[in-house]
């Protein structure tokens, strides 16, 4: 009797089966919601003033939302009708070889991402103890590091479906809404005490346009791009993935990123974000609520790195590539100067824009790239892509990086899809 001597199956190449696909619209989108809602949004949105005016900056957080909740929710889509994970795609667009090398940089930038939110949330939390107990010592930020990464590995070491259907959905969700809601009233009162109509007419400084904002706004929901599918596979039907994924993020990004702008309007000059949230009243609960729902970010970088890791090589489960890669960020989070690393970690991710760019023009529709070790022109517009990312704020400072980088990888890619049917319909 023969033996079968052929290599099992990689599971991160398998379509989830219909069995398993339990996400539905609300799933999604309390999701996304709970992943658009963080503090480092807040920070990004108060970079909009006083660069620019408070209805520009307004303008520019709703388009910059909206677009790149949707380039999410268009991947999303790609990956729930597949049934396969983000290093899959790369897999079938690029090719089976060359998929490898961002699948590597994926999990490199998602280390870092992963430690970069840890530190953030132990910075938050020690500016809390001292608050709380007026302790400031250096032992504090390690304890907290240590806390926060192990409650990461905890949750790494658990299911991604009971974490998505049973903490975010049903726990998480309502109380981050209530801490947003409260700090809206409160800073809302305190604009309306400064005067309201005078902020709402405030001008900029005009060093920054208002599609250079757009850019910016969208860089948090393109950030997200090479995780999405992993997620999105799970998902019941193609489009309630899409509407679920695109209107939670775009919800949450547009609230955070607004009330970043409305924080550090009315707030004292020279005061951060997270002091003047600590100084409003009852700032103290909802900087605690935000932070524990910061922590879902950390588990959706860590998740996706270990699929990405378990892409490259099976002989480990998800679940075990995910406690390790926690592990690491923690002891990335308490040795690196993560705030010193932000520029290379940004770095990384350019790549990823013009990447799901070229993913979108050849999988959407349907389509389906030729299934070779390199993907030869698929490869190259990525790689225009790239360039473009980098020249186009070089060049034409107004118009951002993002926008350019991912309309020059949609057209050639598209141009490249049609032209291939073309050849084959001639075939």
């Amino acid at each position: 009797m023969a033996l079968n001597t052929s290599p099992p199956a990689n599971p991160a190449l398998t379509p989830i089966p219909p069995a398993d696909r339990v996400f539905g619209f609300r799933e999604h989108a309390s999701l996304w919601f709970s992943l658009g809602v963080g503090l480092l949004v807040m920070q990004v949105g108060a970079y909009l003033v006083p660069a620019m005016g408070t209805q520009s900056a307004v303008l520019a957080i709703v388009i910059g939302s909206l677009l790149g909740a949707g380039l999410l929710g268009w991947v999303a889509m790609i990956g729930c009708q597949r049934g396969l994970s983000s290093p899959a795609l790369m897999h079938q667009t690029l090719g089976s070889a060359f998929a490898k090398l961002p699948a590597v940089l994926n999990i490199v930038q998602l280390i870092g991402w992963t430690a970069f939110e840890l530190v953030i949330m132990r910075d938050s939390s020690t500016a809390l103890i001292k608050e709380i107990t007026g302790i400031d010592a250096p032992w504090v930020p390690i304890l907290a590091s240590i806390g926060w990464g192990l409650l990461l590995v905890g949750l790494a070491s658990g299911s991604m479906i009971g974490l998505v259907r049973r903490f975010v959905g049903r726990f998480g969700l309502p109380l981050v809404i209530l801490s947003l809601l409260w700090l809206t009233y409160q800073f809302g009162m305190k604009a309306h005490s400064q005067g309201l109509a005078a902020l709402w007419s405030r001008s900029g400084d005009g060093s920054m346009s208002t599609i250079a904002a757009i850019d910016l706004v969208m860089a948090m929901p393109v950030s997200w791009l090479p995780l999405v599918a992993d997620f999105a596979r799970y998902g019941k039907s193609g489009a309630g993935t899409m509407r679920g994924t695109w209107l939670g993020y775009a919800i949450a990004n547009i609230w955070c990123y607004a009330l970043g702008v409305l924080v550090v309007s009315t707030a004292t000059p020279g005061v951060e974000l997270v002091s003047a949230i600590l100084l409003a009243q009852g700032g103290l609960v909802a900087l605690g609520l935000i932070l524990v729902d910061e922590m879902d970010n950390a588990y959706g970088d860590v998740y996706s790195g270990a699929v990405s890791l378990n892409f490259l090589g099976n002989r480990y489960s998800v679940k075990v590539w995910g406690i390790a890669l926690a592990l690491v960020a923690t002891g990335c989070a308490i040795v690196l100067p993560m705030h010193s690393l932000e520029p290379f970690l940004l770095l990384l991710s350019s790549i990823f824009v013009p990447l799901f760019g070229v993913v979108i023009s050849q999988l959407a529709l349907r389509g389906r790239a030729a299934q070779r070790s390199v993907n030869l022109v698929p490869v190259l517009i990525w790689l225009l892509g790239i360039a473009a990312f980098h020249a186009a704020p070089r060049l034409l400072p107004e118009i951002g990086s993002a926008l350019p980088s991912l309309a020059l990888t949609l057209l050639l890619g598209m141009l490249y899809r049609i032209s291939a049917r073309s050849r084959l319909a001639a075939a």
